[in-house]
């Protein structure tokens, strides 16, 4: 298991592993989205929240299983505007299992030629919450707050997805205005036979709250 750690940086940190900011992805990857209706009953492609990119090759060292990639760029994104604060956003995936369009696990395998990705308002100003630096460090299977592999940290997670291990999970954050309801967790969750070849479209995302 791979323990996370964020800090704040006035750093872009292009093409490095990052928490939160605008993705670096090559002209093949495009930001995901999904499609919802507004209170005026207009259909719109509504983008996903960049989450994070992790550079393959910054894991090495605690990935002695050679669970993950150790080179190219893994991305998450998902549909987070509810949880960071905009009650009025359509995008609200509920609690559970969610659908797969509101979530997305992207990976290139390589990190030449990466392009930042950007996202605005109408006015011009940023989507994105402000990019952080992201220390990795070996951690315990069934920690909590933000953690790469092992096990669910809330058990009836496992317990509603058997089989499954936890490719990405989320703690809620004050810094970052980010709470999933009371208290709960966001696991993006693979099975060990998609992970070890690579199925990334085979992520699935459970959100649980107590």
């Amino acid at each position: 298991m791979i323990k996370i750690e964020t800090h704040t940086t006035d750093s872009p940190l292009t093409g490095q592993s990052k928490w939160w900011g605008e993705p670096d992805m090559p002209e093949t990857l495009d930001w995901p989205s999904v499609q919802v209706t507004d209170e005026d009953g207009e259909r719109f492609d509504d983008p996903l929240t960049f989450i994070c990119q992790i550079r393959c090759e910054d894991i090495c060292p605690m990935d002695s299983d050679n669970l993950l990639p150790h080179e190219g760029m893994l991305y998450f994104f998902a549909a987070l505007d509810y949880f960071l604060g905009d009650m009025e956003t359509p995008a609200y995936p509920g609690m559970g299992e969610w659908q797969q369009d509101y979530f997305r696990v992207l990976y290139s395998p390589t990190c030449d030629d990466l392009h930042t990705h950007h996202v605005s308002y109408p006015d011009g100003t940023p989507a994105t919450m402000p990019a952080e630096t992201v220390i990795f460090s070996k951690g315990n299977v069934c920690d909590d707050g933000l953690k790469l592999l092992g096990s669910p940290y809330i058990e009836e997670v496992t317990q509603c997805m058997p089989g499954m291990m936890s490719l990405l999970q989320i703690d809620g954050n004050d810094r970052w205005n980010l709470m999933f309801h009371d208290c709960g967790t966001l696991n993006f969750l693979i099975s060990p036979d998609d992970l070890r070849n690579r199925r990334w479209n085979c992520t699935k995302c459970y959100l649980f709250s107590f």
